[in-house]
């Protein structure tokens, strides 16, 4: 089970551990879920309406995107910034889990309640996302960046884009759109423990819970659908701001829109878009969310119990040795 558990054998896994095995899981995940991201995040730039009936804008379905955006841009273009997204998946990962790990054995040895709760993993989780948000901002908005610009190229790599970034638009860029991140991101990531502990605890024999890897996978995709879905706008606004002052390399692709902040970006989106306008790119991103969420919890619980047997195994070389020696 995710989170420290009181009743689980073995010493309770450390903050180094946590980080290593959250890393690792970010890692894996983030390859098999970059084509996603950066479908969705170009429905999210998108001003004008999507809609298959009466095309206005560029990118009007999944898969016409998909194909427009092989065709035009080739299959790397799937994983556009992926160098910013993997170190963004990795920083986020090991914060995250090590700080949630953190919070909920804290709780359990500070307060009554029990660390295995579901309103305890919400509160925990929230805040472990938030503190990884503040961390790896910079991070996101380079992967935003990279996946959002088309041909030819703004950005050469990394380096020149931060480089860039830096000295045309100042170091505050890098942490453009982190308002409605920071209001996202604690509900979003709340629920997304809240409901994997949930689904767990229903799916989960509890003297099988923690051993198995299949209802991890399902349990996180389930997490992560619902928590999407509720908190799906926040995370449109963020996109939409963390390109300012990056139109010029959006105009192949149609309309482009300065917001003067947050406020402003939620007024100018209902006023021309409508309220369709602020689920733009919702199916691409529930799509992504389920492979994400389920992607990183599976391979979190996986680490984990792969580092478990790595150390159950020296003691029982050690213990095998000190016999011998006897």
């Amino acid at each position: 089970m995710v989170g420290y558990d009181p009743g689980a054998k073995g010493a309770p896994l450390s903050p180094e551990e946590a980080a290593l095995a959250g890393s690792a899981a970010g890692m894996v995940t983030r390859v098999l879920i970059s084509p996603f991201d950066v479908i969705k995040i170009r429905f999210q730039l998108q001003i004008e309406r999507v809609s298959s009936k009466t095309p206005e804008g560029k990118y009007w379905g999944l898969f016409q995107a998909t194909r427009c955006i092989h065709s035009e841009e080739g299959l790397s273009a799937f994983w556009k910034g992926h160098i910013p997204a993997q170190l963004l998946s990795i920083c986020y990962g090991a914060v995250q889990f090590a700080s949630f790990e953190f919070l909920t054995e804290m709780v359990h040895k500070t307060t009554a309640y029990d660390s295995q709760t579901a309103g305890v993993h919400f509160i925990c989780g929230g805040l472990a996302a938030c503190s990884a948000t503040v961390v790896c901002q910079p991070l996101d908005t380079l992967r935003t960046r990279f996946a959002a610009q088309g041909e030819p190229k703004v950005y050469r790599n990394l380096r020149h884009a931060v480089f860039t970034m830096w000295r045309s638009e100042g170091s505050l860029t890098f942490y453009r759109g982190l308002s409605p991140t920071l209001i996202a991101v604690f509900p979003y990531a709340g629920l997304q423990f809240f409901f994997y502990n949930v689904f767990k605890k229903l799916l989960t024999p509890p003297p099988k819970a923690g051993k198995s890897g299949g209802e991890s996978l399902v349990c996180g995709s389930g997490a992560g659908m619902i928590s999407k879905t509720i908190t799906y706008p926040f995370d449109l606004f963020k996109k939409r701001l963390q390109v300012g002052g990056f139109e010029a390399a959006r105009a192949h692709f149609g309309k482009v829109q300065s917001y003067r902040g947050l406020l402003d970006c939620m007024v100018q989106i209902a006023k021309e878009e409508g309220f369709r306008g602020f689920f733009k790119g919702l199916s691409p991103s529930l799509l992504k969310a389920a492979l994400s969420t389920g992607f990183t919890f599976f391979w979190y619980e996986f680490f984990v119990n792969a580092m478990r047997k790595i150390e159950e195994r020296q003691r029982t070389k050690a213990f095998t040795k000190d016999l011998n020696r006897r």
